[in-house]
């Protein structure tokens, strides 16, 4: 199979390993081409081959053992735990097929702990989508959104199972500032179900507040499942003096 010119070759060969672990042609634990034999199936040179591999092993998605072989690795997906980002992008960036289940979608009255946390009235309207993220067919977050329309008019108009709450607030709401809280914690009976967790399973919780026009705009909570998502992060000091 000789792999056509169009992109950097390295690249066409980490998308041929990624489109078969995604397809279940590679599970977990199996051993992926070597380099020889990658180099014979896709027509491309050795240091190609070995750079797309060590790529590959960088991302976390393949294991390296000397004198062995490549396997795939047990993939868990991570993000910056301060950083507001698409999660189809995050999916789709890995290999894999997104998918979006949309459970509610609508208009409801503020409670009192709701409105604090919107900096509206109480009784006052928001816009209420709840969503689950798929990773393939495996639930990866649950979004639990509210939209202040005064801030972001048309929310309720969108076909969420067509594109994210976040692809749309990013044009209709420029992002001014964003405020997270990031909890450990056993969810109740209704998140466990949509991530389909055991009882007592633990999940991450990050609870996300974000101002736009000088207002706050929206409030969502997303719960991922502790067993398949990390949160991971750099900091570097803007001086090195310590």
């Amino acid at each position: 199979m000789a792999l056509p010119p169009a992109a950097a070759r390295y690249l066409q060969v980490k998308q041929f390993v990624l489109t078969r672990i995604s397809e279940g042609a590679l599970g977990v634990g199996e051993r992926v081409p070597s380099e020889n034999e990658l180099v014979r199936e896709l027509d491309v040179s050795r240091m190609t081959a070995n750079r797309a591999l060590r790529e590959l092993a960088a991302d976390g998605v393949l294991v390296r053992v000397a004198g062995v072989g490549t396997f795939v690795a047990e993939q868990r997906a991570h993000a910056h735990p301060l950083e507001v980002r698409n999660i189809a992008d995050e999916i789709r960036s890995r290999g894999h097929e997104y998918l979006a289940k949309v459970v509610f979608h609508g208009a409801i009255s503020a409670s009192r702990e709701l409105a604090e946390r919107c900096g509206v009235s109480p009784g006052a309207k928001l816009d209420h989508s709840l969503l689950i993220h798929f990773e393939g067919t495996v639930p990866l977050q649950v979004e639990d959104r509210y939209v202040n329309p005064t801030v972001v008019p048309g929310y309720l108009r969108n076909d969420f199972s067509r594109t994210t709450p976040h692809e749309y607030l990013m044009q209709a709401a420029p992002l001014q500032r964003a405020e997270h809280t990031v909890r450990a914690m056993v969810p109740d009976k209704r998140i466990r179900r949509m991530l389909k967790l055991e009882a007592g399973d633990a999940c991450l919780l990050i609870m996300r507040r974000t101002w736009s026009f000088g207002r706050i705009a929206t409030v969502a909570d997303l719960y991922h499942p502790g067993s398949r998502y990390e949160l991971s992060g750099a900091f570097q000091p803007r001086s090195s003096n310590v």
